[in-house]
């Protein structure tokens, strides 16, 4: 079980002033942090595509503008935004967000999940986001044991799966939620993300640029997934020195290395 992390460490010392942080722009930032964590949605006004589900007008949309969420299913495949939506969500009810994932975790897990939800609610009133990622793992009792807690209110459930929940949840947990279906990027969507990645101060900060046709054909070959384009964006990047243009021959050399990781270990480590 997981909170959401402290961006600070847990150090101090008193007598030292502490030292103030550097400006830096462009891939001199966050070297170690890999280009689509850094690009990751920090509002819903970043959270491209989806329009169906939490576009204006849209029925989430309307609760989060009331700052009351249902609890969600929220089916889609790899990278659609699932665990990124559920994050923002939280953040607008203002409520505490816990992660528990269904492959590791199970009704110990769950159970003090529930407790530690009720404490902080009785305490302080702050409300429990629990985020359960690829909740299709989860067998029977398993889901059951959310059920009630669920029904009461205790707190807002949100699963991500990449299967049909019709099939993967039980059904009386799934007539107490909302299944919101997320699909694949569009291409303009993708294209705008890698836009966004190689202007924004968090990814290259203009350090690098792209041909039209370059960002076409790594949105083309990503298949609607964000973290696929991202990558690709990044490592053409790395094929390109600092200053200079990413063209589409640089895509096709960069698409070729993940393809020879790919060969080389006989399987997707990456998910790319």
């Amino acid at each position: 079980m997981t909170d959401q992390p402290s961006l600070f460490g847990d150090s101090f010392q008193p007598d030292r002033e502490p030292p103030k942080p550097k400006k830096v722009s462009g891939e001199a930032s966050h070297v170690s942090v890999p280009l689509a964590e850094r690009m990751r949605p920090r509002s819903l006004d970043e959270f491209l595509g989806q329009e169906k589900v939490i576009g204006p007008d849209t029925l989430l949309r309307k609760a989060v503008e009331k700052g009351a969420i249902p609890s969600l299913i929220l089916w889609g495949p790899p990278a659609s935004g699932k665990t990124t939506l559920a994050l923002l969500l939280s953040k607008h009810t203002q409520a505490r967000f816990v992660t528990l994932s269904a492959v590791t975790s199970g009704v110990k897990d769950i159970r003090e999940a529930v407790e530690n939800a009720r404490q902080i609610r009785d305490h302080s009133g702050t409300g429990t986001v629990l985020f359960i990622d690829e909740i299709h793992r989860f067998n029977k009792s398993q889901q059951d044991a959310l059920l009630p807690h669920v029904e009461k209110g205790l707190f807002t459930l949100i699963g991500a799966t990449t299967e049909n929940p019709s099939f993967e949840v039980n059904g009386a947990l799934l007539s107490r939620v909302r299944v919101l279906v997320l699909e694949p990027l569009a291409v303009p969507d993708l294209v705008s993300l890698l836009r966004h990645a190689l202007e924004s101060e968090r990814g290259f900060g203009g350090s690098h640029s792209a041909s039209d046709a370059a960002l076409q054909r790594i949105a083309h070959a990503s298949d609607g997934d964000a973290r696929r384009a991202l990558v690709a964006l990044e490592t053409a990047a790395a094929i390109v020195e600092a200053g200079g243009e990413i063209r589409p021959e640089d895509v096709a050399e960069a698409l070729q290395r993940k393809l020879a990781l790919y060969d080389k270990s006989g399987e997707e480590h990456y998910n790319l």
